[in-house]
């Protein structure tokens, strides 16, 4: 695939990128139960603000901008979350996209898609926590022999605390508080917790 040269954007700053969270309603205040099994005062929704192609093309390019010296040939992102991300990341680098789904309850790829030995793969997702499922994708890759060049996010919830011992970077960095289920204040103020998510715990 040709890359595309016409998509080279000076990428904007935190703020700004924060700004367009706001205004798609993605970042939520309440008592929420994470896909990690921690509990959060807040939550970054995402999908709120990935709806709007336009603002999901400024997201991507801006994360793009990081890593279009990589030699990148194939972008990667698990499902759900990452699966738009890698859509606009790999579009703003003029490459391919993947994404991988759990099948028995491991990460893996489907439908099809497969990667070549030495293929330089750039893995992206929308929100980290653990970095759990950033970890399951890198697993994946590696299988295949291909060759993880980086990690691209669009919000780190760690503040940057979690390294997957690659080049990576955010969008946004967020030092949002996550508990344990029984050392959460919320529960202890009997407030209840929802699951702002797709996957079930």
């Amino acid at each position: 695939m040709d890359k595309q040269s016409n998509i080279n954007r000076t990428p904007l700053t935190s703020d700004e990128y924060l700004d367009l969270f706001r205004k798609s309603e993605a970042l939520l205040d309440g008592h929420f139960l994470l896909t990690s099994g921690k509990h959060s005062a807040q939550y970054m929704q995402c999908a709120q603000v990935l709806q709007y192609p336009d603002r999901a093309a400024v997201l991507a390019e801006g994360l793009a901008a990081s890593f279009r010296d990589n030699d990148i040939q194939t972008v990667i992102g698990p499902a759900m979350g990452g699966i738009l991300v890698a859509h606009e990341v790999a579009k703003a680098l003029g490459v391919r996209a993947l994404f991988t789904e759990r099948e028995n309850g491991i990460m893996r790829l489907r439908r099809g898609f497969t990667l070549s030995p030495g293929e330089r793969v750039l893995v992206v997702e929308d929100v980290i926590t653990t970095g759990g499922s950033v970890r399951e994708v890198l697993s994946a890759v590696r299988e295949f022999g291909a060759i993880p060049v980086g990690v691209g996010v669009l919000v780190d919830r760690t503040g940057g605390k979690v390294d997957f011992g690659l080049p990576q970077s955010s969008i946004i960095q967020l030092n949002i508080q996550a508990f344990e289920a029984e050392e959460c204040p919320l529960c202890a103020q009997g407030i209840p917790a929802i699951k702002p998510g797709s996957r079930k715990v």
